[in-house]
Formats: structure tokens, sequence, C-alpha cells
């Protein structure tokens, strides 16, 4: 097999050589262009080559019953993260109070933190309430390097003070892809009553 000239941009050669030292196209690495992110594709399904591998989870209002309470979920790519982000998936895993419903029509998603905010992300949410678990998805998949924020706007805090703890998923753009777990966000929930 004929290789381009050592001359030629990593993103042309980068995967002939994968693909030539992978006969049967067991494994296939695409280059996204010019650029070093790369999508990882096994058997037909998308990887991150560097996974993000945490969640922050950050509310200013904790107190149970609180209206207008916005949850901030904010997760990391690495710039060699190979994939850009195509989903999330975030579910309640822990908490007293398992009905206290979601304006879900108001998630909304930006490029930075929590009250440093950047550029808007278009997300689409939905919301299983028996699972109470969201899915979101990103149209324009967000790319390796950025930090990314989610919000969720539940319509109070829960009425029950306790720990509540939520699983978070991460989904790379691409086919088929292969889900990546991120841990638990931590949102502990207080009674001021009980303070008195």
């Amino acid at each position: 097999m004929m290789f381009p000239p050592p001359m030629a941009p990593a993103w042309i050669w980068a995967p002939l050589i994968a693909l030539a030292l992978w006969q049967g196209g067991l494994l296939a690495v695409e280059a996204a262009g010019p650029a070093p992110a790369r999508s990882l594709e096994l058997r037909g399904s998308t990887f991150f080559v560097k996974p993000p591998w945490k969640v922050d989870l950050v509310s200013f209002y904790t107190n149970i019953w609180t209206p207008n309470a916005e949850y901030y979920f904010t997760v990391e790519l690495d710039p060699q993260a190979g994939a850009s982000l195509g989903g999330l998936q975030i579910e309640q895993t822990r908490g007293v109070d398992r009905r206290f419903p979601f304006f879900v029509d108001r998630t909304r998603a930006f490029l930075g933190r929590p009250r440093a905010e950047g550029a808007p992300v278009p997300v689409q949410a939905s919301f299983d309430p028996n699972l109470r678990r969201f899915t979101l998805t990103f149209p324009e998949p967000v790319p390796p390097g950025s930090t990314l924020t989610v919000v969720l706007r539940p319509w109070h805090n829960p009425g029950q003070s306790d720990t509540y703890m939520f699983e978070v998923t991460a989904f790379p753009a691409g086919p088929n892809p292969s889900p990546t777990p991120l841990g638990y966000g931590t949102l502990r929930i207080y009674d001021p009553n009980m303070w008195w």
C-alpha cells in the first residue's frame, strides 16, 4: 500500500494508516478535517477517545419549595475527546421527593460555567417523570475542548430536605453512540425550619 508523502498533513494520512493496520474494517479512525478531533468507530459504534469523566452540579437556591430554582450541570470535554458531545442523560437516582415537576420546555444550555455564561447551545429535551430521567440532544454537537452547562428548571425545589443525586451519562455525536457515565451530581436541599 502506498502512503502519501511525509509532507502531507496528518489529517490525510492518519486515517489511511489506521485502516491499513486494522484489516477488515474492525477499527476506523476518521479525520474531521485538519482539526485534531477525530471520532472513533468500533464495530459500527461511536466512542470518545478521551471521554469526559465528571459532572459538576450547582444550584444557588437550596431550600425546600423554593420557586425559580435552576440546576446547573457542567461537563468539560477534553480537547482530544475524539468526538463531539451529541447528548446527555440525567436521571434522579436518590432523594425522598420523586414527584417535584420540571419546566422541560425551559431547559437550556450554554458554553461556560454558571455565572460565566457564554454562547447559547441549542438543546432538545424530554423528561420521563416515572423514571425521573431527562434525555438531552444537541442538534449542533458540542466540540471537544468545550465546557458545557445544561440548566434544568424545576417548578420549585423538592418539598422535603434530603441529598438528591442525579446520574449523568454522555453520548458522543455519531452513529450508535456508546454511553460514557460521568458519575453523579449531588444537590443538598435544606429545610430552613430545621435550623431553629
